[in-house]
């Protein structure tokens, strides 16, 4: 792990994203954008700090539940805002201390390591065909002298196609030494990170560019941005489980959240949805099936199933329109046009079509066990809670409403009725 502290910016309100949600909480492939900045940023470091000031409370509960152990310092937005600001009540640990924004998703350990040089400040940059819209970089012999707002930049400086990333590595000495030196005397009374730039240059210090990856450094200010970058890491995670092997149909159609797990030669087929903290090993997930939080092993689904969360399927066939929720089902075949919730149900069972666990009393909900072997009729209901045991016959349109033995056949129809000529007698009186 590399001896180095990082901050990351996360204060901002985000106004072009016309939200309420904080900016930094908007969701990627189901996390936060800044569990991200956090993740990757924990991979080289151990001394992360983010700093927080829009819905500061509410973002930092939301890190809370993934992360531990990192820093969290509120700007004093109202005396020092803007970049420059927000560092200004961070101590780091290290002799260098990275900066980063929390509103780029994409960024990657692999490159944030590139950041190991041997200079007072490394600027991050980008290589662009066309660099409208982003500050100028100029660099001579190696090393940076200058950058420019686009604004400010005159007609030579506006053809640079060298533009600022947005992240920089800094001797933690330079950086703490100049940051009360730091001038809000500009058109928006803000204090800029990027003044530090032209201080490193005035002390004729040493300031080294990197080129990295716009994809990675990509920053995320709109709801358009937000789609564009999410579209971006589903790509990176599908191509990460077809590497190990995992077949997918269509992959542009199927969607896997951040922390889906996918093991062995497992099949997706188009318009699959994986959600949450779901593992699929060695299973086929077929079209248009959503499976969120549940595990499925040695077995298939759909297509157009729905698997909730909790379900633990094993060896288990689950067909079209069949829905689970808290479901163990080990070695079950359930078809078609089911809904099995908060239930478990042993290897050997046939669940017929239309069958349905009445779990929930309005107030309560209850759980319904079936055995080994029992064959469950085609429009069975099962009035939880109902224990059936092994070997068990249960015949069509029954209604289940207390426990069954072993061995034992349980229907409730009702007794036969027909009446000859009935639909002519009723129908008569409306011609």
């Amino acid at each position: 792990m590399t001896k180095k502290s990082i901050i990351i910016l996360a204060a901002g309100a985000g106004t072009r994203m016309k939200s309420t949600t904080p900016k930094v909480l908007h969701k990627i492939s189901g996390k936060p954008m800044l569990y991200y900045s956090i993740k990757e940023a924990l991979k080289i470091s151990d001394d992360v700090t983010v700093v927080l000031y829009h819905q500061a409370q509410r973002v930092q509960e939301e890190m809370e539940k993934y992360f531990a152990n990192i820093n969290y310092v509120i700007q004093d937005h109202e005396n020092y805002p803007g970049t420059g600001g927000a560092v200004m009540n961070v101590t780091p640990k290290y002799e260098k201390t990275l900066v980063l924004n929390a509103d780029m998703p994409l960024i990657q350990a692999v490159e944030l390591e590139k950041f190991d040089i041997n200079a007072t400040i490394v600027m991050s940059v980008l290589q662009l065909d066309d660099a409208s819209g982003y500050g100028r970089v100029v660099i001579e012999n190696g090393n940076v002298q200058k950058i420019v707002e686009q604004k400010d930049a005159s007609e030579d400086e506006l053809k640079i196609t060298t533009a600022n990333a947005g992240s920089y590595q800094f001797d933690t000495k330079f950086l703490l030494e100049n940051l009360s030196k730091l001038s809000n005397d500009n058109a928006q009374k803000e204090y800029y990170i990027t003044d530090l730039i032209e201080m490193a240059i005035l002390q004729k210090k040493v300031l080294k560019p990197i080129i990295v990856s716009e994809e990675n450094f990509k920053g995320v200010n709109s709801k358009v941005e937000l789609a564009d970058a999410e579209v971006i890491h589903q790509n990176r995670i599908k191509k990460a489980f077809m590497s190990e092997g995992v077949i997918m149909r269509l992959p542009d159609t199927i969607y896997i959240e951040e922390g889906v797990q996918i093991e062995g030669e497992s099949i997706l087929e188009n318009g699959v949805t994986l959600l949450g903290n779901t593992k699929i090993v060695n299973s086929h997930i077929k079209t248009n099936t959503v499976i969120e939080d549940s595990i499925l092993i040695n077995s298939d689904a759909g297509p157009m199933a729905r698997i909730r969360p909790g379900s633990e399927l094993d060896k288990t066939h689950i067909g079209n329109f069949v829905e689970t929720k808290k479901a163990k089902l080990n070695g079950v075949k359930a078809g078609h046009l089911t809904y099995l919730g908060d239930c478990e149900i042993d290897e050997g069972t046939n669940i017929g079509c239309g069958t349905i666990t009445c779990n929930y009393d309005g107030i309560n909900k209850y759980k319904t066990i079936i055995g080994k072997n029992v064959f469950v009729g085609s429009d069975t209901q099962f009035v939880a809670p109902i224990t059936v045991e092994d070997d068990v016959l249960i015949g069509a349109g029954s209604t289940v409403t207390n426990d069954l033995k072993k061995g034992q056949l349980y229907t409730t129809r009702a007794k036969k009725r027909v009446v000859e000529g009935y639909f002519y007698k009723h129908f008569e009186s409306k011609k």
